[in-house]
Formats: structure tokens, sequence, C-alpha cells
């Protein structure tokens, strides 16, 4: 019987030990192990054919880390497929006919480092809602429970919005007052 209870206690120990074991900081509420073993195919991008120039003399000063003539520019592909100019999709400038949006976006002000701060403070929530013990160790999904608190009614907003008095013609029934 005490053996039978010490093996139970080792057993219960290891499991914990186990369960306690991360191979990351960052908590994953999704747990999504197929992604971490294989390959993401949508991660590669084709490059452009490679092109000789006709004076090498013409050729940029090769830097560390930046771009090179071949890799993939999405926007700017994007905007000459559709009639555009490479160089004003790849600008970082706002263009002009967005001007208005903008400032009205930004009425209230706005944060520089918002993404930044985002981002921390998601890492904090995710680090305290990273499941139990057990969802951690047989990588059960909790990322819908986690978050559950930020979604979204939609019905109690489109009650909300239809109290007001705004026409949401095109929004549908609840199907709970059928």
């Amino acid at each position: 019987m005490r053996l039978a209870t010490a093996v139970c206690g080792a057993m219960g120990v290891s499991l914990l030990v186990l369960a306690g074991c991360s191979d990351s900081d960052q908590p994953m509420l999704m747990n999504l192990a197929a992604q971490e073993r294989e390959p993401d195919e949508f991660g590669i991008l084709p490059t452009r054919p490679l092109e000789m120039p006709t004076d090498t003399a013409e050729l940029p000063e090769p830097t560390p880390g930046g771009v090179n003539r071949a890799d993939p520019e999405p926007r700017g592909d994007i905007a000459v497929a559709l009639g555009g100019s490479r160089a004003a999709a790849t600008a970082s400038a706002v263009p002009t006919t967005d001007q208005p949006l903008l400032a009205h976006a930004s009425r209230f002000g706005r944060s520089a480092g918002i993404r930044d701060q985002i981002a921390a403070e998601d890492l904090e929530f995710r680090q305290r809602n990273r499941g139990r013990v057990l969802e951690r160790l047989f990588s059960v999904n909790v990322y819908h429970r986690a978050y559950r608190v930020m979604a979204l009614d939609r019905y109690a907003e489109l009650e909300r919005w239809r109290a007001r008095g705004v026409r949401t013609s095109a929004a549908p029934p609840d199907p709970a007052a059928d």
C-alpha cells in the first residue's frame, strides 16, 4: 500500500514538474503543435529572376541586412499590377489624398509607440491566462476562453445602436428573439 502511494506521489510530482517546464517565455494560447513542426509554405515568397546589369559599376554597394534587387516587394508589385507607381507604393509618407483621414483619426492625439505598448500589454495578459496545468501539459487550446472577456456581443451592440435610433436595416435579426 505504501509503495503504491509513493509511486502515485512520485508520478504526481513528476507531472507537475513537466507541466511547469516551458521552452518559451511567451505563452502560446492557441497551442497549435502542428504549426511548430512544419514549415510555413505561405511564408516563402518567390524571388524575382536574377538579372545581369550591362555595367557592373552600376550595382550599389552591398549592405549587410539591406535589400536585394531580387527580393520581392509585395506593395510595389501590387501597385504596378494595378497601374500605379512602385515608388509611391513603397514610400512611407501618407499620400496627400489620405491626409484628411489621418487628421480625423488622430484628432484626439496618437501615441508613437502604441504598437509596442499593446504588444507588452497583450504579453502580460497572455502570461496571466496561460491555462491550467493540465491544459498546458496536453496542449489544450485556451485562446477563446482567455479572450472571452474582450469579445463583443454583437446582438447587445446592435440593440444599443437601435435604441439610439440608428437604422440597422442590413443587420440580421437576433435568432434568440424568434
